[in-house]
Order: C-alpha cells, then sequence, then structure tokens
C-alpha cells in the first residue's frame, strides 16, 4: 500500500482539508477486475504496469476517469447532458477523492477528409482571424479563409410571423474560403471505369464487377436494367452516347421496379454516394481492395492542394498566405509569427506564439497545420491531444494518459517524460499505463496488475516504488531489467524490396534495398519518415501485407470469432452435422433469439442518462433462439463453443469429433500471437488496444502474401510479450516470409537481421536513409542517435 496518510485522519494542527490526499477505489469489477481495492497518491505520478490485457484500462479508464467524467457531466443541466456522451457508473462499491480528470488516450483523430493537424487543434481558427484582420487584400471576416466554409449568396422574400405576417425582401451572403473544385478537400477522386463493369458483356450477362453488385436479384442492378434508359440485353460497349450519358451521369429520377417506385440514378454519381462518402478504414477489406483498385485521388488542380479558394490564397500577411502558413514546418511557423509585431492583435499573437511553441516542445515541430488529422499515429495523436494541456494553469488535476511514450524514439522518451514530471510538479495527480522501462522509472509509485491476462489477471499483484517492484516476484519486476542481447549470426537475405526515389512526405529521393527473407527493423526518430518509406513508397504489386495501426473497427456484436472468420467454418460444421442452414448458428442472423435480436441484453434508452443493459430473460444471454440450442456438434452447442477460450477451442476443433482444420487453422494463429486466454465470444469493445494489435496481427497472417510490413506491434506489450512477439516475427520469417517492422523498442532492434536507420532528424531534417546494416555494426559505428541508444541498451 502507498504511503500517504488516510483520508479522515488529520495530523495534529492540520487542517481536516489536507486529509483527502488519496484516491480510494475499493471493490472494482469492471471488465476482468476482480473486486480491487486500491489507493492511490494524489499530486504524485504512478504508473500501471502488468501485462496486455491485465486489467489495467479497465482500472484507469473505465473505473477512475470514467467516473470522474460522469461526476462533472451530472454538474450541467439535462439539457447540457442530452448533447454529451452518456456515461454508466462503473461496476465498483467505493470511488472517493476523485478530481476533474482529462483524459489523454491514443483514439486516433477522426479520419474525416476535411480534418487536419491545424482545424483539430484550433490553430487554424486563430490563423483565420489573425489573416482576416492584417490580411492584404482584405477578403472578408475569418470563414473567408475557411476551407470548411463555402460562398453562400440568397436573395427572395421572407415571411416575418411578428404581429401582422409581412412579407420582406432579404437577400444573404457569407464568403467562404473552399476550393469550389475539390469542396475543400485538396484531393479530387477519378474513377476507372474498367473496375465498375466489362463493356463486352449487357447488363443481363453480368456486366457489374462492382462487390455484392449481383444482375439476378440484386435491387440496384435491376434499377438500372428495368430504368428504360439502357437495354439490358446489349453490350455497354455498343451504348448510344446517349444511353452511356445516361447510365453513367443520370440525374435521380423516379422509376418502377416490379411494382415498386425506386430511384434510378447514374452510375458515377451512385458509386460517390455509396462508397466514397465513407471512411476507407471503416469498409469491409474486400470493398476497400474494391474502392483503391477503382478510385484513384489526385491533387486538384485548381487549389493545389491548399483546399481554398483563389480570394483566400491571393490575401497575404507580408509574403505569406494562409496557405504558405499552414503548409510551413510548424516549427518555421513558430518562428514566422515571432517577427510579426502589430499591437492591434497582440493578444491573438501571444495564444498562438504559445501554442506553437508547445507543438515544438512535444516533438511534433516536423508536423505542418494542413497534415490530414487520419494520416497521424496513435502517439502522434495523442501528443497533439497534449497540447492544450502543456501551459494550462489549472492544478490539483488527474491526467490520465494512455502510453504517453507510443511511437516515440528512446532520444524522445526523456522529453516526454519531463512533460509528464512538470505536469506532476504544478500539483496535479497523473495516472500513467505504460510498459517502457524507461517511462517506469520516473513513477513516485507504482501499481502491477496481473499475473496474467484476460481470466488470469485482474488482481493487484503490487503497489509501491519502482525500487520495490524490482525486487518483487512479480511478472513486471523480473523483466524490468531484462536487455536484449545482440545475435551471433544474422539470416542472409534472398532477395530485395527495390525502393527507387522515394518522395513521399518528407522523404528526400530515397533509394534503398530493403532486404527480404529476414526480419528487417526500420526505425528512426519520431517524424523521421519511417511510415512514408514503408507503407508510401513501397512499389505496386510487390506482395506486401500491411498491418498498420488503423484500430479495429467493430460494434459490441463483433468478437473474435466474428472478425477473424472464425465463425464461418464453425458455422458449416454445425450446419452439416445437423443437416440445417449455417445462417441458424449466427447471433446476427436466422438463429438470433427474437426478444434481444442477437444481443444477449436487452438495452434501454434513458435519454441524458446512461443507457441500462440487462440479460434478455428469453435467451439467458445466450444470444441464440432455444430451438438452435437443440443442436449439437461434438458434444456442445454453439452457445458453448463461443464460451470456450481460444487455447480450450484448439483442442476441441483440433482432434476427434469436432475435428475441423479450417477453424483450428485460424484458432492457432490467434494462440501463436499470445491470444490464447481470450474467450471466441468477448465483443471486441473490451479488448485493450495490445489484444486488438495482435488480434489484427493474427487476420492478416492468414493473408496471402511474401512480406510483411507491421507498424509498431509492440504498442501495448508488456516487456514479457515483446519476447513471445520475437518468437513469432522468427517462426515467420523461418517458414519463408519476410517481415519488415516499424519499431522504436530496443528489444526487436537487437533481434533484427538487418537496420535500416532514417535521419538524422524529424520532418525536413529527416527524411534521409543514416544507416544499413546489422545490428552489431549499428552499436560498433555509434554514428547514430539509435546506434548510441542501442548500444548504451545492450551495454555494449
Amino acid at each position: 500500500m502507498s504511503s500517504a496518510k488516510r483520508p479522515g485522519t488529520p495530523q495534529p494542527g492540520s487542517h481536516v482539508a489536507d486529509s483527502h490526499d488519496l484516491i480510494r477505489v475499493h471493490g472494482a469489477r469492471e471488465n476482468n477486475l476482480k473486486d480491487v481495492s486500491i489507493d492511490l497518491p494524489k499530486r504524485r505520478l504512478t504508473v500501471f504496469t502488468g501485462v496486455s490485457g491485465s486489467g489495467k484500462s479497465s482500472l484507469v479508464f473505465n473505473t477512475i476517469a470514467a467516473e470522474s467524467q460522469r461526476l462533472i457531466n451530472e454538474t450541467y443541466s439535462a439539457f447540457v447532458q442530452g448533447f454529451m456522451p452518456t456515461l454508466a457508473r462503473p461496476e465498483v462499491d467505493v470511488l472517493d477523492g476523485l478530481t476533474t480528470a482529462i483524459i489523454v488516450d491514443q483514439q486516433r483523430m477522426g479520419a474525416d477528409p476535411r480534418s487536419t493537424v491545424g482545424t483539430a487543434t484550433d490553430v487554424n481558427a486563430m490563423l483565420r482571424i489573425l489573416f482576416s484582420r492584417l490580411g492584404d487584400p482584405h477578403i472578408g471576416p475569418p470563414s473567408a479563409y475557411s476551407f470548411n466554409t463555402a460562398s453562400v449568396r440568397a436573395s427572395g422574400a421572407i415571411t416575418v410571423e411578428r404581429g401582422s405576417k409581412k412579407a420582406v425582401k432579404a437577400t444573404f451572403q457569407r464568403t467562404g474560403g473552399m476550393c469550389t473544385n475539390c469542396e475543400g478537400r485538396g484531393t479530387v477522386s477519378d474513377i476507372d471505369l474498367t473496375q465498375l463493369y466489362d463493356d463486352s458483356k449487357s447488363l443481363a450477362e453480368g456486366a457489374f464487377t462492382i462487390p455484392g453488385w449481383k444482375s439476378d436479384s440484386q435491387w440496384t442492378v435491376q434499377v438500372y436494367a428495368q430504368s428504360g434508359f439502357v437495354d439490358p440485353d446489349k453490350p455497354i460497349r455498343e451504348y448510344t452516347d446517349q444511353e452511356l450519358r445516361d447510365f453513367l451521369y443520370g440525374e435521380p429520377v423516379k422509376v418502377k421496379v416490379n411494382g415498386v417506385n425506386l430511384t434510378y440514378e447514374g452510375l458515377i454519381p451512385k458509386i460517390q454516394k455509396s462508397f466514397l462518402s465513407k471512411d476507407k478504414e471503416a469498409m469491409q477489406p474486400h470493398i476497400r481492395a474494391f474502392v483503391e483498385r477503382a478510385v484513384t485521388f489526385t491533387t486538384c488542380p485548381e487549389c493545389e492542394g491548399t483546399r481554398l479558394s483563389e480570394g483566400a490564397r491571393s490575401s497575404r500577411i507580408g509574403k505569406i498566405s494562409i496557405a504558405d502558413a499552414c503548409a510551413m514546418e510548424i516549427r518555421d511557423l513558430a518562428d514566422w509569427v515571432r517577427e510579426l509585431a502589430e499591437p492591434s492583435v497582440a493578444p491573438l499573437l501571444t495564444a498562438l506564439r504559445d501554442t506553437l511553441d508547445s507543438f515544438v516542445e512535444i516533438g511534433l515541430g516536423y508536423l505542418s497545420l494542413d497534415r490530414p488529422a487520419g494520416t497521424l499515429s496513435g502517439g502522434e495523436a495523442q501528443r497533439v491531444k497534449m497540447i492544450r494541456h502543456l501551459g494550462s494553469s489549472l492544478t490539483d488535476t488527474t491526467y490520465v494518459f494512455d502510453e504517453p511514450t507510443v511511437g516515440l524514439h528512446p532520444h524522445d522518451i526523456q522529453r516526454m517524460n519531463d512533460l509528464l514530471l512538470r505536469l506532476r510538479d504544478k500539483g496535479n495527480t497523473v495516472l500513467v499505463v505504460e510498459h517502457k522501462p524507461e517511462a517506469i522509472a520516473i513513477a513516485d509509485h507504482v501499481v502491477d496488475l496481473g499475473p496474467g491476462a484476460g481470466t488470469q489477471g485482474g488482481t493487484v499483484c503490487f503497489e509501491g516504488t519502482v525500487a520495490e517492484l524490482r525486487g518483487s516476484d512479480t511478472v513486471t519486476g523480473r523483466h524490468l531489467d531484462d536487455r536484449a542481447v545482440l545475435k551471433e549470426s544474422v539470416r542472409k537475405p534472398t532477395g530485395a524490396l527495390e525502393i527507387r526515389d522515394a518522395r513521399t512526405h518528407n522523404l528526400q529521393g530515397v533509394d534503398v534495398d530493403v532486404p527480404l527473407g529476414v526480419l528487417c527493423v526500420v526505425t528512426g526518430v519520431a517524424g523521421s519518415g519511417k511510415s512514408s518509406l514503408m507503407h508510401g513508397s513501397v512499389p505496386a504489386g510487390a506482395d506486401v501485407v500491411s498491418v498498420d495501426q488503423s484500430p479495429i473497427k467493430g460494434s459490441r456484436r463483433s468478437n473474435p470469432a466474428t472478425y477473424t472468420g472464425l465463425l464461418d467454418p464453425i458455422r458449416k460444421a454445425f450446419a452439416k452435422a445437423n443437416g440445417v442452414k449455417p445462417a441458424l448458428f449466427s447471433a446476427n442472423s436466422e438463429g438470433a433469439c427474437p426478444t434481444c435480436s442477437g444481443a444477449g441484453v436487452i438495452y434501454t434508452d434513458l435519454a441524458m442518462m446512461a443507457g441500462v443493459a440487462t440479460p434478455c430473460e428469453d435467451c439467458e444471454g445466450k444470444r441464440f433462439q432455444p430451438a438452435v440450442l437443440e443442436y449439437r456438434f461434438g458434444g456442445r452447442d454453439i452457445s458453448e463453443v463461443l464460451a470456450m477460450s481460444v487455447d480450450r477451442a484448439e483442442e476441441f476443433f483440433g482432434a476427434g469429433e469436432a475435428r475441423t482444420p479450417a477453424a483450428h487453422k485460424i484458432l492457432q494463429r490467434l494462440s501463436d500471437v499470445g491470444l490464447g486466454y481470450l474467450t471466441l465470444g468477448q465483443p471486441l469493445t473490451t479488448l485493450s488496444g495490445g489484444e486488438r494489435q495482435r488480434l489484427k496481427l493474427a487476420t492478416h497472417m492468414g493473408e496471402k502474401g511474401g512480406v510483411y510490413v507491421l507498424d509498431e506491434p509492440t504498442t501495448g506489450l508488456h516487456l514479457a510479450d515483446v519476447e513471445q512477439l520475437l518468437g513469432l516475427l522468427d517462426r515467420l520469417v523461418d517458414a519463408g516470409k519476410s517481415v519488415i517492422v516499424i519499431e522504436h523498442h530496443q528489444a526487436v532492434m537487437a533481434h533484427a537481421d538487418w537496420i535500416i536507420d532514417l535521419g538524422p532528424g524529424a520532418g525536413h531534417d529527416g527524411g534521409r536513409i543514416v544507416f544499413e546494416g546489422t545490428p552489431a555494426d549499428l552499436v560498433a559505428d555509434r554514428s547514430t542517435l539509435t546506434g548510441e541508444h542501442l548500444a548504451a541498451y545492450v551495454g555494449a
């Protein structure tokens, strides 16, 4: 237990208010927590450790931070609460001594095409005001410099219902800064018609090659075939000009199909609405692959990718337009703003300077304000969210961080540590979920959860100082001083992936041969160009399977069985054994309990209060109709199979009468990535960040591809889990695959066969290759920042 004084026992002569120096958590049962009771010291830096899935996020985010936010929301009126996210009270007996919680998590920023670093941090808003006051020529209010605001003009009669009704002539005008050609997106899309249909066929012969468009029964296809605008039996290449125009660009009109009124519109606008208006990352893999094939995005020729109208680009302060300012690296923009001296906007310039300096201080000076928010990594997004808190005058606040060192090179971690300590020294409580030994080392207080993951976790194994943790017999204590050693011999490459003249983002004409048939690590400081090289510059058709940091999309109905495709062979096996349809064994289809629609619980919406979920009384939470549960396979019903752990299911489907090779193969991959403890039916929404990353890796391992590109696979992994990951990477390479890892973790670097180091700095100071060779050569050379840190890590 912490050495902090207990509340309610003030020292002689002290004020009773000074006794509340602990956050008390008693009986926490969120997710896998097992009646956790713990006292956390306030105004200290507490680090939570433990293997991935041990319950760290359940305790810190889902219990302490969630209850703090819920209590603050309850201070607002019911009207205001109706616009806020509804939060349920966590499963906990006592939560005392809470302060206002500010959560800085790793949730990626929205992938909206109009969201940029500038709009997400309010810097664009300040720049727009600055240009509307000082820009020459003056073109209008701040909205005239906004690429999210379209120009509007209207005139006509309006009726004013005040006293006697009276028609009044009115005109309205608003000047916006949006480029009319690309509508503020900076890119325009061009659709490859050959990917939409085979013009040698007629519609009746199944000309469409769009996923899900089948000519015999699909309503969308029937609308085109029976619209009367085209002949369904004539090959598309024989259409007249008018027919082709109606087919591709026709305006929306009502048509009758099989006696039903439906809307017909041209194929191009239909595709734009159906596919291009949606977030590509949220699409199913086969739909996303179709969009990537069929649609090419090119820089808008009118605004040259700036998203802004000609008027907004013409207005300047000195020689700089707002488009130029947003395209600069933030550290250069900060220098330019510092040179402006205009008393009329002095408060605005001060606020703008402070915000831009915060970017530089937190190590993001290499970004530009026009960088799309969706392209930021999890670590970059988290640091962008930190910016508004750095200069804050708030004290006695609880700051909650989720692995703030993610995406940081060892060189950058010290700077992040300094920021966390500065927040604490201002009198704030800082709670950090972390795995890196360098970050754990600065803690005043450590809480270690475990001992295992999932059902084997959820208890407090240790709490105390870092020195006491080192001497403890917990998994974290035993691994805290682990250091990987350089391999005595490295594998020889079997070929090379050639990248030539790479110029994505900050890359400066990079030529590199990435060795194949080995474990290759691409490293360098944050912002040096690693992801640009491996995700943005790999030649097309290189047989590459890319596992990036984009989050898993899935509702509470999604689970490991549905996400990995495991449920398909299981359903087929149940159907074949019982002589019925596979759809009966899906809780999202025919077999679903009609009362809860297969959710297993009944949700009651309580408006501005948190909704209540109660187990379904008819199916008792099993999600299936009673008749479906009568069908058995290997002596188990479908709900019992979904309640199995991966390890138990691997045994079940691996031998005996329930042997199902297709299911067993997927379960083996889940076990290989260390997820053997997960239950097949566990909702994806309850998985930790590290578990989701490994679930995605297990899914991609089943894809046909010779080259795997992994983007920081150690994210969310405990020191003990990293060993298992290295074993998995070795197995992939030994099986004939090529593995390329973008990584900062020194254990992965030391284990590599080949290292490519980018730098020497970030942004325009990076984008070059500063070292290529084996880890031993890098340590001996010590010519780069990575070399120095790796040498210190392995004790060379």
